[in-house]
């Protein structure tokens, strides 16, 4: 089952992965949640389309409400479902964020899930191929071998009808471990045109500290260009001609839950409208910082008269 395809379709952003539903504590240590969506590249694809691109989804969802309720989802946020299939023999993933003193803790109810049965064989190449940027994640290489192909494959289908590719190792080591992590996403990163790794997860797959010495392994692993994400702190850009620190915005975070995910979203959804990298980052880090101001990784992503208000007014 898939949803309808746009006709004239040439995507900004296509992307690929996983969706869980998402349950998220929203008082530590009581038993309250509050139902949303999650799932690294819905959340990015999501942040885009509402940022101005037009986006479509590759994934499978399970016959039952969530994922029913992901279809609704998409079609409100004017993100294109064709590239979705219902498998009426796995379920819909989800998951739970807990809160307490150490930041927010995930728990996941995702193994067998129908976004983990993806394979290339099954890959909705007509959406691939129409997209001008691809954006995968090591999330999606890590919850099952097939899912790993079929990341791959989708980067060879983009790559050949001459996408970009936009990649996130988003390093999980409850799904697979760290030398294995680190071999597939190196050799992912020569494959990517932009690579938007985390301070901490790029520093375990490099075994360096220091900032510089991080940004060296992701070049000279194949990184071409690296958005170094640094949470309240801002983010690194480098490239072979550029290597600069883009500052963080002063906000009154409550949950940085998908803040990441809409970094990426954003940061490709300002390349495509013809930014640089830095001006995109630029963007893309203030538009991270709305998105930790409310509770779930949907829910708080801005629209770009939020994102360029603050702009506006951290300026002055």
């Amino acid at each position: 089952m898939m949803g309808p395809m746009r006709r004239d379709a040439r995507f900004d952003l296509v992307a690929l992965g996983e969706p869980l539903l998402e349950f998220n504590q929203t008082r530590a240590g009581e038993a309250q949640y509050l139902q949303g969506f999650g799932g690294d590249t819905s959340n990015c694809i999501i942040a885009a389309s509402r940022l101005g691109a037009s986006t479509a989804y590759v994934t499978r969802l399970g016959d039952d409400a969530f994922g029913r309720a992901f279809l609704a989802l998409w079609q409100r946020e004017s993100v294109d479902s064709s590239g979705v299939r219902t498998d009426p023999d796995a379920p819909t993933g989800i998951y739970f964020v807990t809160h307490g003193d150490g930041g927010h803790e995930f728990s996941y109810l995702r193994a067998g899930s129908a976004a983990s049965r993806m394979s290339p064989g099954d890959l909705p190449l007509d959406v691939i191929r129409n997209a001008k940027v691809l954006h995968v994640s090591g999330i999606s290489q890590a919850i099952s071998a097939s899912a790993c192909d079929s990341v791959f494959a989708a980067i060879d289908a983009a790559r050949a009808a001459g996408a970009a590719i936009s990649y996130d190792s988003n390093l999980r080591l409850k799904l697979w471990p760290l030398a294995r992590a680190r071999a597939v996403i190196v050799a992912t990163l020569p494959l990517a045109d932009w690579f938007m790794p985390s301070l901490e997860e790029a520093a375990l797959l490099s075994g360096a500290s220091e900032t510089d010495a991080i940004l060296d392994w992701c070049h000279e692993s194949g990184a071409a260009l690296v958005a170094l994400k640094i949470g309240a702190a801002g983010v690194w850009v480098s490239s072979e001609n550029v290597r600069e620190h883009i500052s963080g915005h002063r906000v009154d975070a409550i949950d940085a839950t998908g803040a990441g995910d809409c970094f990426d979203g954003a940061f490709v959804a300002r390349i495509v409208a013809g930014d640089d990298a830095l001006s995109a980052a630029r963007y893309a880090n203030a538009a991270a910082a709305l998105a930790t101001t409310g509770y779930g990784a949907v829910d708080p992503l801005p629209r770009h008269a939020d994102v360029a208000a603050f702009l506006e007014a951290s300026a002055k």
